[in-house]
């Protein structure tokens, strides 16, 4: 696995590319000079957790034969007040399911990813509470 950042202006917009093409931009906070032209590190940790543990349910929900007509997962996180590095300290996970769907098989679908499959959430549970909830909408 290889990921290419490359510099697009003076500061720290950047842009990065994995092997197949695909890119992502990122960009410090306007606080330390940055342009908000893109995610900022830690925001991007929480997407690629939310990514992970979002195909691992959607794929367990497949698996179990159960409809999902619309997915949405939210990442909240608490970081270290006053400390350099700032590391998160809580992570939740809150994910909206809609679709004819039998709650224990959400229930085990979440659990299933927050507990053994996610690899990001495993690292970020090394320093951080992680926690998640869910909701069903017929």
């Amino acid at each position: 696995m290889k990921i290419i950042l490359k510099r697009l202006d003076d500061a720290f917009h950047l842009e990065a590319k994995n092997e197949e093409g695909c890119s992502v931009q990122t960009d410090g906070a306007p606080s330390i000079g940055g342009n908000s032209q893109g995610m900022r590190p830690m925001q991007m940790l929480l997407a690629s957790a939310g990514s992970c543990s979002s195909i691992d349910v959607i794929s367990i929900l497949n698996k179990q034969k159960q409809k999902l007509t619309d997915f949405e997962v939210e990442v909240t996180a608490e970081r270290e007040k006053n400390k350099i590095p700032s590391l998160f300290t809580n992570i939740h996970f809150h994910f909206k399911l809609t679709g004819n769907l039998l709650e224990e098989k959400v229930k085990r679908a979440v659990g299933l990813s927050m507990d053994k499959y996610c690899s990001v959430v495993k690292i970020l549970e090394k320093t951080a509470k992680v926690s998640s909830s869910y909701e069903i909408i017929n």
